[in-house]
């Protein structure tokens, strides 16, 4: 993670990202683009508002974090982690 960094926005006031991994890097064998995490996130009230996606470049390196929302409202930062669980106070 020390050599990740933020290369791009997704678009105007998103919170998702691109991102570049510098060398040297180590290539994961992940065989597809979407990494198969389970994070969810959820409001302060308990109630499921979307999920963070990882994404590889051809399941090599990281290449974007998405935070994929379905509240009418666009996200403004990323969740925090919070007692084990992604929580986003909208």
């Amino acid at each position: 993670m020390d050599r990740t960094e933020v290369i791009a926005v997704w678009g105007p006031g998103s919170v998702s990202v691109d991102l570049r991994v510098r060398e040297p890097r180590e290539h994961a064998a992940l065989p597809e683009a979407l990494v198969p995490v389970d994070a969810h996130v959820h409001g302060p009230s308990g109630a499921y508002v979307g999920e963070v996606l990882v994404w590889t470049d051809r399941g090599a390196t990281l290449a974007a974090l998405e935070f994929a929302w379905v509240t009418d409202e666009m996200p403004t930062s990323l969740p925090a982690v919070v007692d084990g669980r992604l929580v986003w106070s909208a």
